[in-house]
């Protein structure tokens, strides 16, 4: 199959579709940090949805779609940021391919569009981690947990709630903490966990 991976950067799909022996390629506006820029499509994605895929799985961004920013909503609604990123996620919802997963999330989208129709954990495929994600799946099965572990460990921060440990002051290669609202920690905490890419690989590649 020819697939494309939108708004993906970390290519960790894309390499589990590779290793299947599927034509993947992903795009974003970012260089490529999985290792393969010949697979990777650095530019906008949106001129690709006109061509012919096979199956898309799009990451669109969630910085102005989540419910974890509900405190910035209405600066982002009268300036007009939210309407473009819900007007971005539906250009994948609507297009004009058979097999399609948009990826995102507890967000305003449940409302805007429809409800997902699955949500998965990272604990579902192996990973000690909580990071609730929806998925909207057209002419794909829902995945089926591979690994289920333990949740991981959390932190209480100073607004008395729980945030996975994992995603909580991260560090880069060199030990340094990464700053808030960065656009390093936002790259960072939008990767895919390998357990989910695998599992689409695994699960969606003989449909």
């Amino acid at each position: 199959m020819k697939i494309l991976l939108a708004c993906e950067e970390s290519q960790a799909v894309c390499k589990a579709f590779r290793a299947k022996g599927h034509e993947a390629y992903s795009c974003d506006i970012l260089p490529c940090s999985g290792g393969h820029p010949e697979w990777h499509i650095q530019g906008d994605v949106l001129p690709l949805l006109e061509q012919k895929w096979d199956m898309i799985i799009a990451f669109p961004p969630c910085t102005d779609l989540a419910v974890s920013g509900a405190r910035h909503f209405a600066r982002k609604i009268a300036d007009g940021s939210q309407q473009k990123s819900i007007d971005f996620f539906m250009r994948f919802a609507n297009a004009k391919c058979d097999k399609v997963c948009i990826e995102n999330p507890v967000g305003i989208m449940s409302s805007k569009w429809r409800k997902p129709d699955q949500i998965i954990q990272p604990f579902m495929f192996g990973h000690e981690a909580k990071k609730t994600t929806c998925l909207w799946l057209k002419g794909l099965p829902k995945l089926i947990p591979t690994k289920n572990v333990s949740e991981g460990e959390f932190v209480i921060m100073g607004d008395g709630k729980k945030y996975p440990k994992w995603s909580h002051d991260p560090v880069d290669k060199n030990g340094k903490k990464i700053a808030y609202n960065s656009l390093e920690i936002k790259t960072l905490r939008s990767k895919t966990f390998q357990g989910i890419a695998d599992a689409m690989a695994n699960q969606w590649s003989n449909l």
